[in-house]
């Protein structure tokens, strides 16, 4: 175990502790999304990543699960509806509308099974 040290602020001594290295990574949508989840839903595992010091680490990780999963399902779920480039050219308004609805099923999908859980 390692000694620590103190430093005195006035009549009081404080421990000087400091933090491990952390990567540089920002945290995309996903990851806030769960860091606020956890916040708000599950205080005391969020109190425990954060001193355990795996909070930010478990939401990257959970930023670029969710991200490929999105990158993974959706062109299947587009296959499967039969959304073509021609539907595209065709009709432009019925193509964005099916692509947004198609969008916001796989991410509801991710949120529930990825964010939520």
């Amino acid at each position: 175990m390692k000694k620590l040290t103190y430093t005195r602020c006035g009549g009081y001594y404080i421990p000087d502790l400091k933090l491990s290295e952390q990567p540089e990574a920002p945290i995309g949508k996903y990851g806030r999304m769960r860091q606020r989840y956890l916040k708000e839903h599950r205080p005391g595992l969020y109190s425990s990543l954060i001193l355990s010091e795996k909070l930010y680490p478990h939401l990257l990780e959970i930023d670029r699960a969710a991200r490929e999963r999105m990158d993974t399902m959706l062109p299947r779920m587009i296959e499967a509806a039969g959304i073509t480039e021609e539907l595209k050219a065709r009709d432009p308004m019925r193509w964005v509308g099916l692509m947004n609805t198609l969008k916001a099923q796989a991410e509801e999908v991710i949120l529930t099974e990825l964010i939520y859980q």
